[in-house]
């Protein structure tokens, strides 16, 4: 049996006695349609692309009870064959044919009863009408044209129809149809439609889609390049800066112009698909998967940046007047059809879904022997899992605009320096809603309605308000909350019900008024009792996406900084220094070492040394030997300094500063000397009867100095020593303890405030710290020459920021003061930093910056300060303020920043060891990173291994 004579045949009724339509020979072939009489097909001329229909009678045409029928042919499964190959698939159908012609002229008698495929233009590399591009290669069989049996009567004259076909159809492609006439119908006679049956023309209209919507797609795009992007790009005088206007460009337009490349080349496939198959077009969905493989990278990014897109638009348009003026002319375009612009660039985001739809629609029209249901059902699958693949990146880009709509509309505390790294490109809005917050723990109460912020980096209290102007600002009415302190409490209180009064203070009905709160709690961990925030929500949901949101911001936030730690801590030792445990009792007899008080580290021989100082001695040990051993039995020092190019060591113990050879107390701590003579080598640093206050060494330009201040009756001095290099009978124990080998008077001593306690080296200076400020001396001369005394709040009167700082600076504590940059300084307190300039008077408008914890120390090291407090590390940048790295642990204090930025960091904190031996202590080491570099080129490892002697 034939294969198609399984298929149900659509029939025609032909009026009895009807004749062929005579064809003048003048007639052009665009206008009529070429029938075959008597069984004999006719020539097709492919050159002209002509679409005319030749019709093959089965009988005589005096046999007026003979029926004419127009078949659809049935499928045959071909082999899968590229586009590019030279075999296609071959298919069978019925006799007599039909055949698209151009001429009346027969087929010759030999010409085979099953025609061969006849590569299309599509599948066969460029053309030329209307886009001149390659096809791209193809994954599917080609399909061949289309052969339908008509019965051999007499035909109606149809060469006379709303629009010729093949006139029709370049007229189309080229764009000047009406949009009304775009239909698959407009091209193709009744008969025919009739012929094929109403299954056939259904998909084939469905089909007619896709020719119709990519060719509005490319269009579109195209008026984006000719009406918005050229234009701005060759504007005169310019609309936007030039050396802004690249950037602005890729911003706004992304990468609209590599689709619009994708989508020429895909539609000129098309187009040629549609020129050799038409009117029945067998399919469409090879180009659509070979095009949508090339294309979905260039969506991807495209899509994930649109909502950025739009934002960097309505940016520009709010600030920038000559922008919108350029985009109101531009919008009277007509070929725009009312369109704004936002419109146009969506249509890339709306364009894959569209094209899924249509294609779904196709599967469903086609039959079940159609090679399409392979390929169509790949090319859903495509769509599909790429569509699903960019929902969380628009989500991404939509909290992105929101993030940087709540950053616009930020309003802080005025004098306060906050910088949130809101402009980092890693910066997200996570969630956000309304809150509420009762102020009264009566009946009543008073509620207050703020908006909760979560960023990845911090959390945000805000109080919105509407200016006269109309825009939108949110004040942070509470200081932000970084995520490394943030900690959660309670969320599963009960709700409460909220109830207020009315204007006139009368009571409302209380059912008007009560409304169910959710509340719950979360605070700051360096301020548990004064930073605690209790939150309310309208729904138990909305309380529980709080809770969620909070716990992945901060996990996600604690995972990014262990990855990316600007200080690293490294251990050096934990569990040979014990302190007396609460939890489990001492066995009797146990080494005791007590608490750690202060630590040097030091290089002896070429090897690295730890002097720690504690409650019962001090113990020198080496850096990567677990075991020290006791060298002096003095209790608790206060400070102990090394320095190895001078061959001494000095520790500060009670009212005393001495000096010991360096040499001498690693032989000690190695078994080789005895503690009698590191005794025996002391150099007392001042007068007998002087009481050191505290002693600081540090380097200016060349010279290394000791710096101590000793308190009397009525008044502190402060004293500097130089360090001199040791002579050879540095060695020999001496009786005159108080002899200065070693170290010489630098200047004269000069009397300081009481209560001083600090001082710090500053590149030609030495600032001595007191309570409330900092002075500033010249070290060769500190009795004679004229102190400075910074910050210089001398206009504090007249100047209302000045005075607010003033204020706050009164309150807090000086710890010292470091250099930010070549034109400031920045005064160092125990809760905030103050920046001041070259003359000492506060700069950047008397702002500050707080420390989210009280400080007890500080360290400066390159572009960074470390604050000490006992439960946390604060890593700042010394420029902005900006916190970038937290530490925590548990009793915490700095031991040891050596006197120079090179020198190690030393922490001391409790460790991890609790036993009968008592509680650790653990001595940290805080290394400074380096940012991770890429790999290097193939010239860069020259020499590398050289030293291995591969050769």
């Amino acid at each position: 049996m034939h294969p198609s004579s399984s298929r149900p045949q659509t029939h025609i009724n032909i009026p009895p006695g009807a004749r062929p339509p005579s064809i003048p020979s003048h007639a052009s072939p665009l206008s009529s349609y070429a029938f075959e009489l008597n069984g004999e097909a006719t020539s097709y001329a492919d050159q002209h692309h002509n679409l005319s229909y030749g019709f093959t009678q089965a009988a005589s045409p005096m046999n007026s009870s003979a029926s004419t029928r127009l078949e659809v042919p049935a499928w045959q499964r071909p082999r899968t064959t590229s586009v590019y190959a030279p075999e296609s698939a071959t298919y069978a159908f019925p006799e007599p044919h039909m055949h698209r012609s151009s001429s009346q002229q027969p087929l010759p008698p030999h010409r085979p009863t099953y025609p061969t495929h006849r590569n299309s233009k599509s599948d066969s590399g460029p053309f030329t009408p209307p886009y001149d591009v390659p096809s791209p290669r193809s994954s599917v069989a080609s399909f061949s044209s289309v052969s339908t049996e008509y019965a051999s009567r007499d035909l109606p004259d149809l060469s006379k129809i709303s629009l010729d076909s093949e006139e029709g159809l370049s007229r189309f492609q080229a764009g000047d149809i009406p949009e009304q006439d775009e239909e698959w119908y407009r091209f193709v006679p009744p008969e025919a439609r009739e012929a094929v049956g109403k299954h056939e023309v259904e998909r084939q209209s469905v089909m007619f889609e896709i020719f119709k919507s990519e060719k509005e797609y490319v269009s579109d795009l195209e008026l984006v390049q000719e009406i918005f992007i050229n234009p701005l790009r060759n504007a005169e005088p310019e609309v936007i800066p030039r050396d802004k206007l690249k950037g602005f460009i890729s911003e706004v337009f992304w990468n609209l112009d590599k689709i619009l490349t994708h989508h020429q080349r895909m539609l000129g496939s098309l187009f040629a698909r549609q020129r050799e198959q038409h009117p029945l077009v067998q399919s469409v969905a090879d180009i659509i998967l070979d095009n949508a493989l090339l294309f979905m990278p260039e969506y991807e990014s495209y899509i994930k940046h649109s909502p950025l897109s739009l934002e960097f638009h309505r940016k520009e348009l709010k600030r920038n007047p000559v922008y919108e003026g350029f985009i109101q002319r531009c919008l009277q375009d007509s070929r725009l059809r009312k369109r704004d612009i936002k419109t146009l660039l969506s249509r890339p985001v709306t364009r894959l879904p569209r094209l899924k739809l249509i294609v779904e629609r196709i599967e469903k029209l086609t039959d079940p022997e159609h090679p399409d249901l392979e390929t169509i059902p790949l090319v859903l699958s495509i769509l599909q899992d790429f569509i699903k693949s960019t929902e969380p990146g628009i989500v991404a880009a939509e909290g992105k605009v929101k993030f940087w709509a709540v950053c616009e509309s930020l309003v802080y505390s005025k004098g306060e320096i906050i910088d949130m790294d809101l402009y980092d490109d890693s910066r997200t809005l996570i969630y956000s809603s309304p809150l509420s917050r009762k102020q009264r723990s009566d009946s009543w109460g008073t509620w207050t309605d703020l908006m909760g912020a979560l960023l990845d980096n911090y959390f945000l209290l805000l109080k919105e308000e509407t200016r006269p102007s109309g825009a939108l600002k949110r004040q942070v009415v509470s200081r932000p909350i970084p995520l490394e302190f943030l900690r959660l409490a309670s969320f599963s209180e009960p709700a409460e019900t909220r109830k207020e009064r009315s204007d006139n203070s009368s009571f409302i009905t209380l059912s008007s008024t009560r409304q169910e709160m959710f509340p719950f709690t979360i605070y700051h961990a360096a301020a548990k009792t004064s930073r605690r925030y209790t939150l309310y929500t309208t729904s138990a949901s909305m309380r529980k996406k709080w809770h969620d949101a909070l716990v992945d911001a901060m996990g996600v936030r604690k995972v990014r900084q262990d990855a990316n730690m600007w200080f690293a801590p490294q251990p050096l030792n934990d569990g040979y220094f014990r302190i007396i445990s609460s939890r489990i009792p001492l066995t009797p007899g146990t080494r005791f070492t007590g608490h750690v008080t202060c630590a040097t580290a030091f290089f002896n021989n070429a090897r690295s040394y730890l002097a720690v100082g504690c409650s019962n001695g001090i113990y020198v040990g080496m850096r990567a030997d677990n075991s020290f051993h006791k060298v002096l039995p003095t209790v608790s020092p206060t400070a102990i300094v090394a320095l190895p190019e001078f061959n001494k060591v000095i520790v500060h113990h009670e009212s005393s500063l001495l000096s010991y050879s360096l040499d001498l107390l690693v032989r000690v701590s190695q078994g080789n000397s005895t503690v009698q003579s590191l005794e025996a080598s002391i150099e007392r640093i001042g007068a007998k009867d002087g009481n050191v206050l505290f002693f600081r060494a540090g380097r200016i330009a060349n010279r290394t100095l000791v710096v101590y201040a000793t308190k009397s009756f009525m008044q502190v001095t402060l004293h500097a020593m130089e360090v001199v290099k040791p002579t050879a009978t540095s060695l020999t124990p001496r009786r005159d303890s108080i002899s200065h080998l070693s170290y010489r008077q630098f200047g004269s001593p000069a009397y300081v405030p009481r209560d001083t306690h600090n001082a710090t080296f500053l590149a030609k200076g030495i600032a001595v710290c007191s309570d409330k400020s900092v002075t500033v001396l010249n070290p060769t001369n500190l009795s004679s020459a004229t102190p400075t005394v910074v910050p210089d709040f001398s206009d504090a009167s007249n100047n209302l920021p000045m005075y607010s700082l003033k204020s706050r600076c009164d309150a807090a504590h000086v710890l010292g003061i470091v250099r930010s940059d070549s034109n400031e300084l920045l005064v160092v307190y125990d809760e905030l930093g103050c920046y001041i300039n070259k003359f000492g008077r506060p700069g950047r408008s008397s702002g500050y910056v707080r420390w989210e914890c009280k400080a007890a120390s500080y360290v400066l090291r390159g572009a960074h300060l470390l604050l000490f407090s006992p439960e946390f590390i604060e890593v700042r940048n010394i420029t902005t303020g900006r916190l970038v790295q937290v530490i925590e642990g548990h009793d915490m204090r700095l031991l040891d920043a050596g006197i120079s930025e090179s020198d190690m960091i030393v922490v001391g904190m409790r460790g991890k060891m609790e036993d009968k031996a008592g509680l650790s202590e653990a001595l940290v080491e805080l290394v400074q990173t380096s940012e991770i570099t890429r790999t290097p080129g193939p010239g860069a490892l020259e020499g590398f291994w050289d030293e291995w002697d591969m050769s």
